[in-house]
């Protein structure tokens, strides 16, 4: 999947240009990120585009050099199935 991503923000658009994927966190303080919210469009889910989003974020999040935090109830789950990789 060629996931855009922007500094606090990863999303998949579908052919019509239509956002069908999308994950979103903020700086909450130097050297902490908050994941807040992921979305996944109806036609792609059971597909685990949820857990790739998270990863890629995880993944981002750690080239800036910050810890991870997670108030999106989705992301909060996947962080603590996978801490191994934090």
């Amino acid at each position: 999947m060629d996931f855009i991503v922007e500094d606090n923000r990863i999303y998949l658009k579908g052919e019509n240009g239509k956002i069908i994927a999308e994950i979103d966190f903020e700086q909450k303080e130097y050297g902490v990120y908050n994941i807040f919210h992921t979305f996944v469009d109806e036609s792609l889910r059971g597909q685990g585009v949820a857990s790739k989003l998270v990863k890629k974020a995880v993944e981002e999040i750690k080239k800036k050099g910050s810890k991870i935090e997670a108030t999106c109830s989705y992301a909060k789950k996947w962080i603590e199935k996978n801490k191994e990789i934090l």
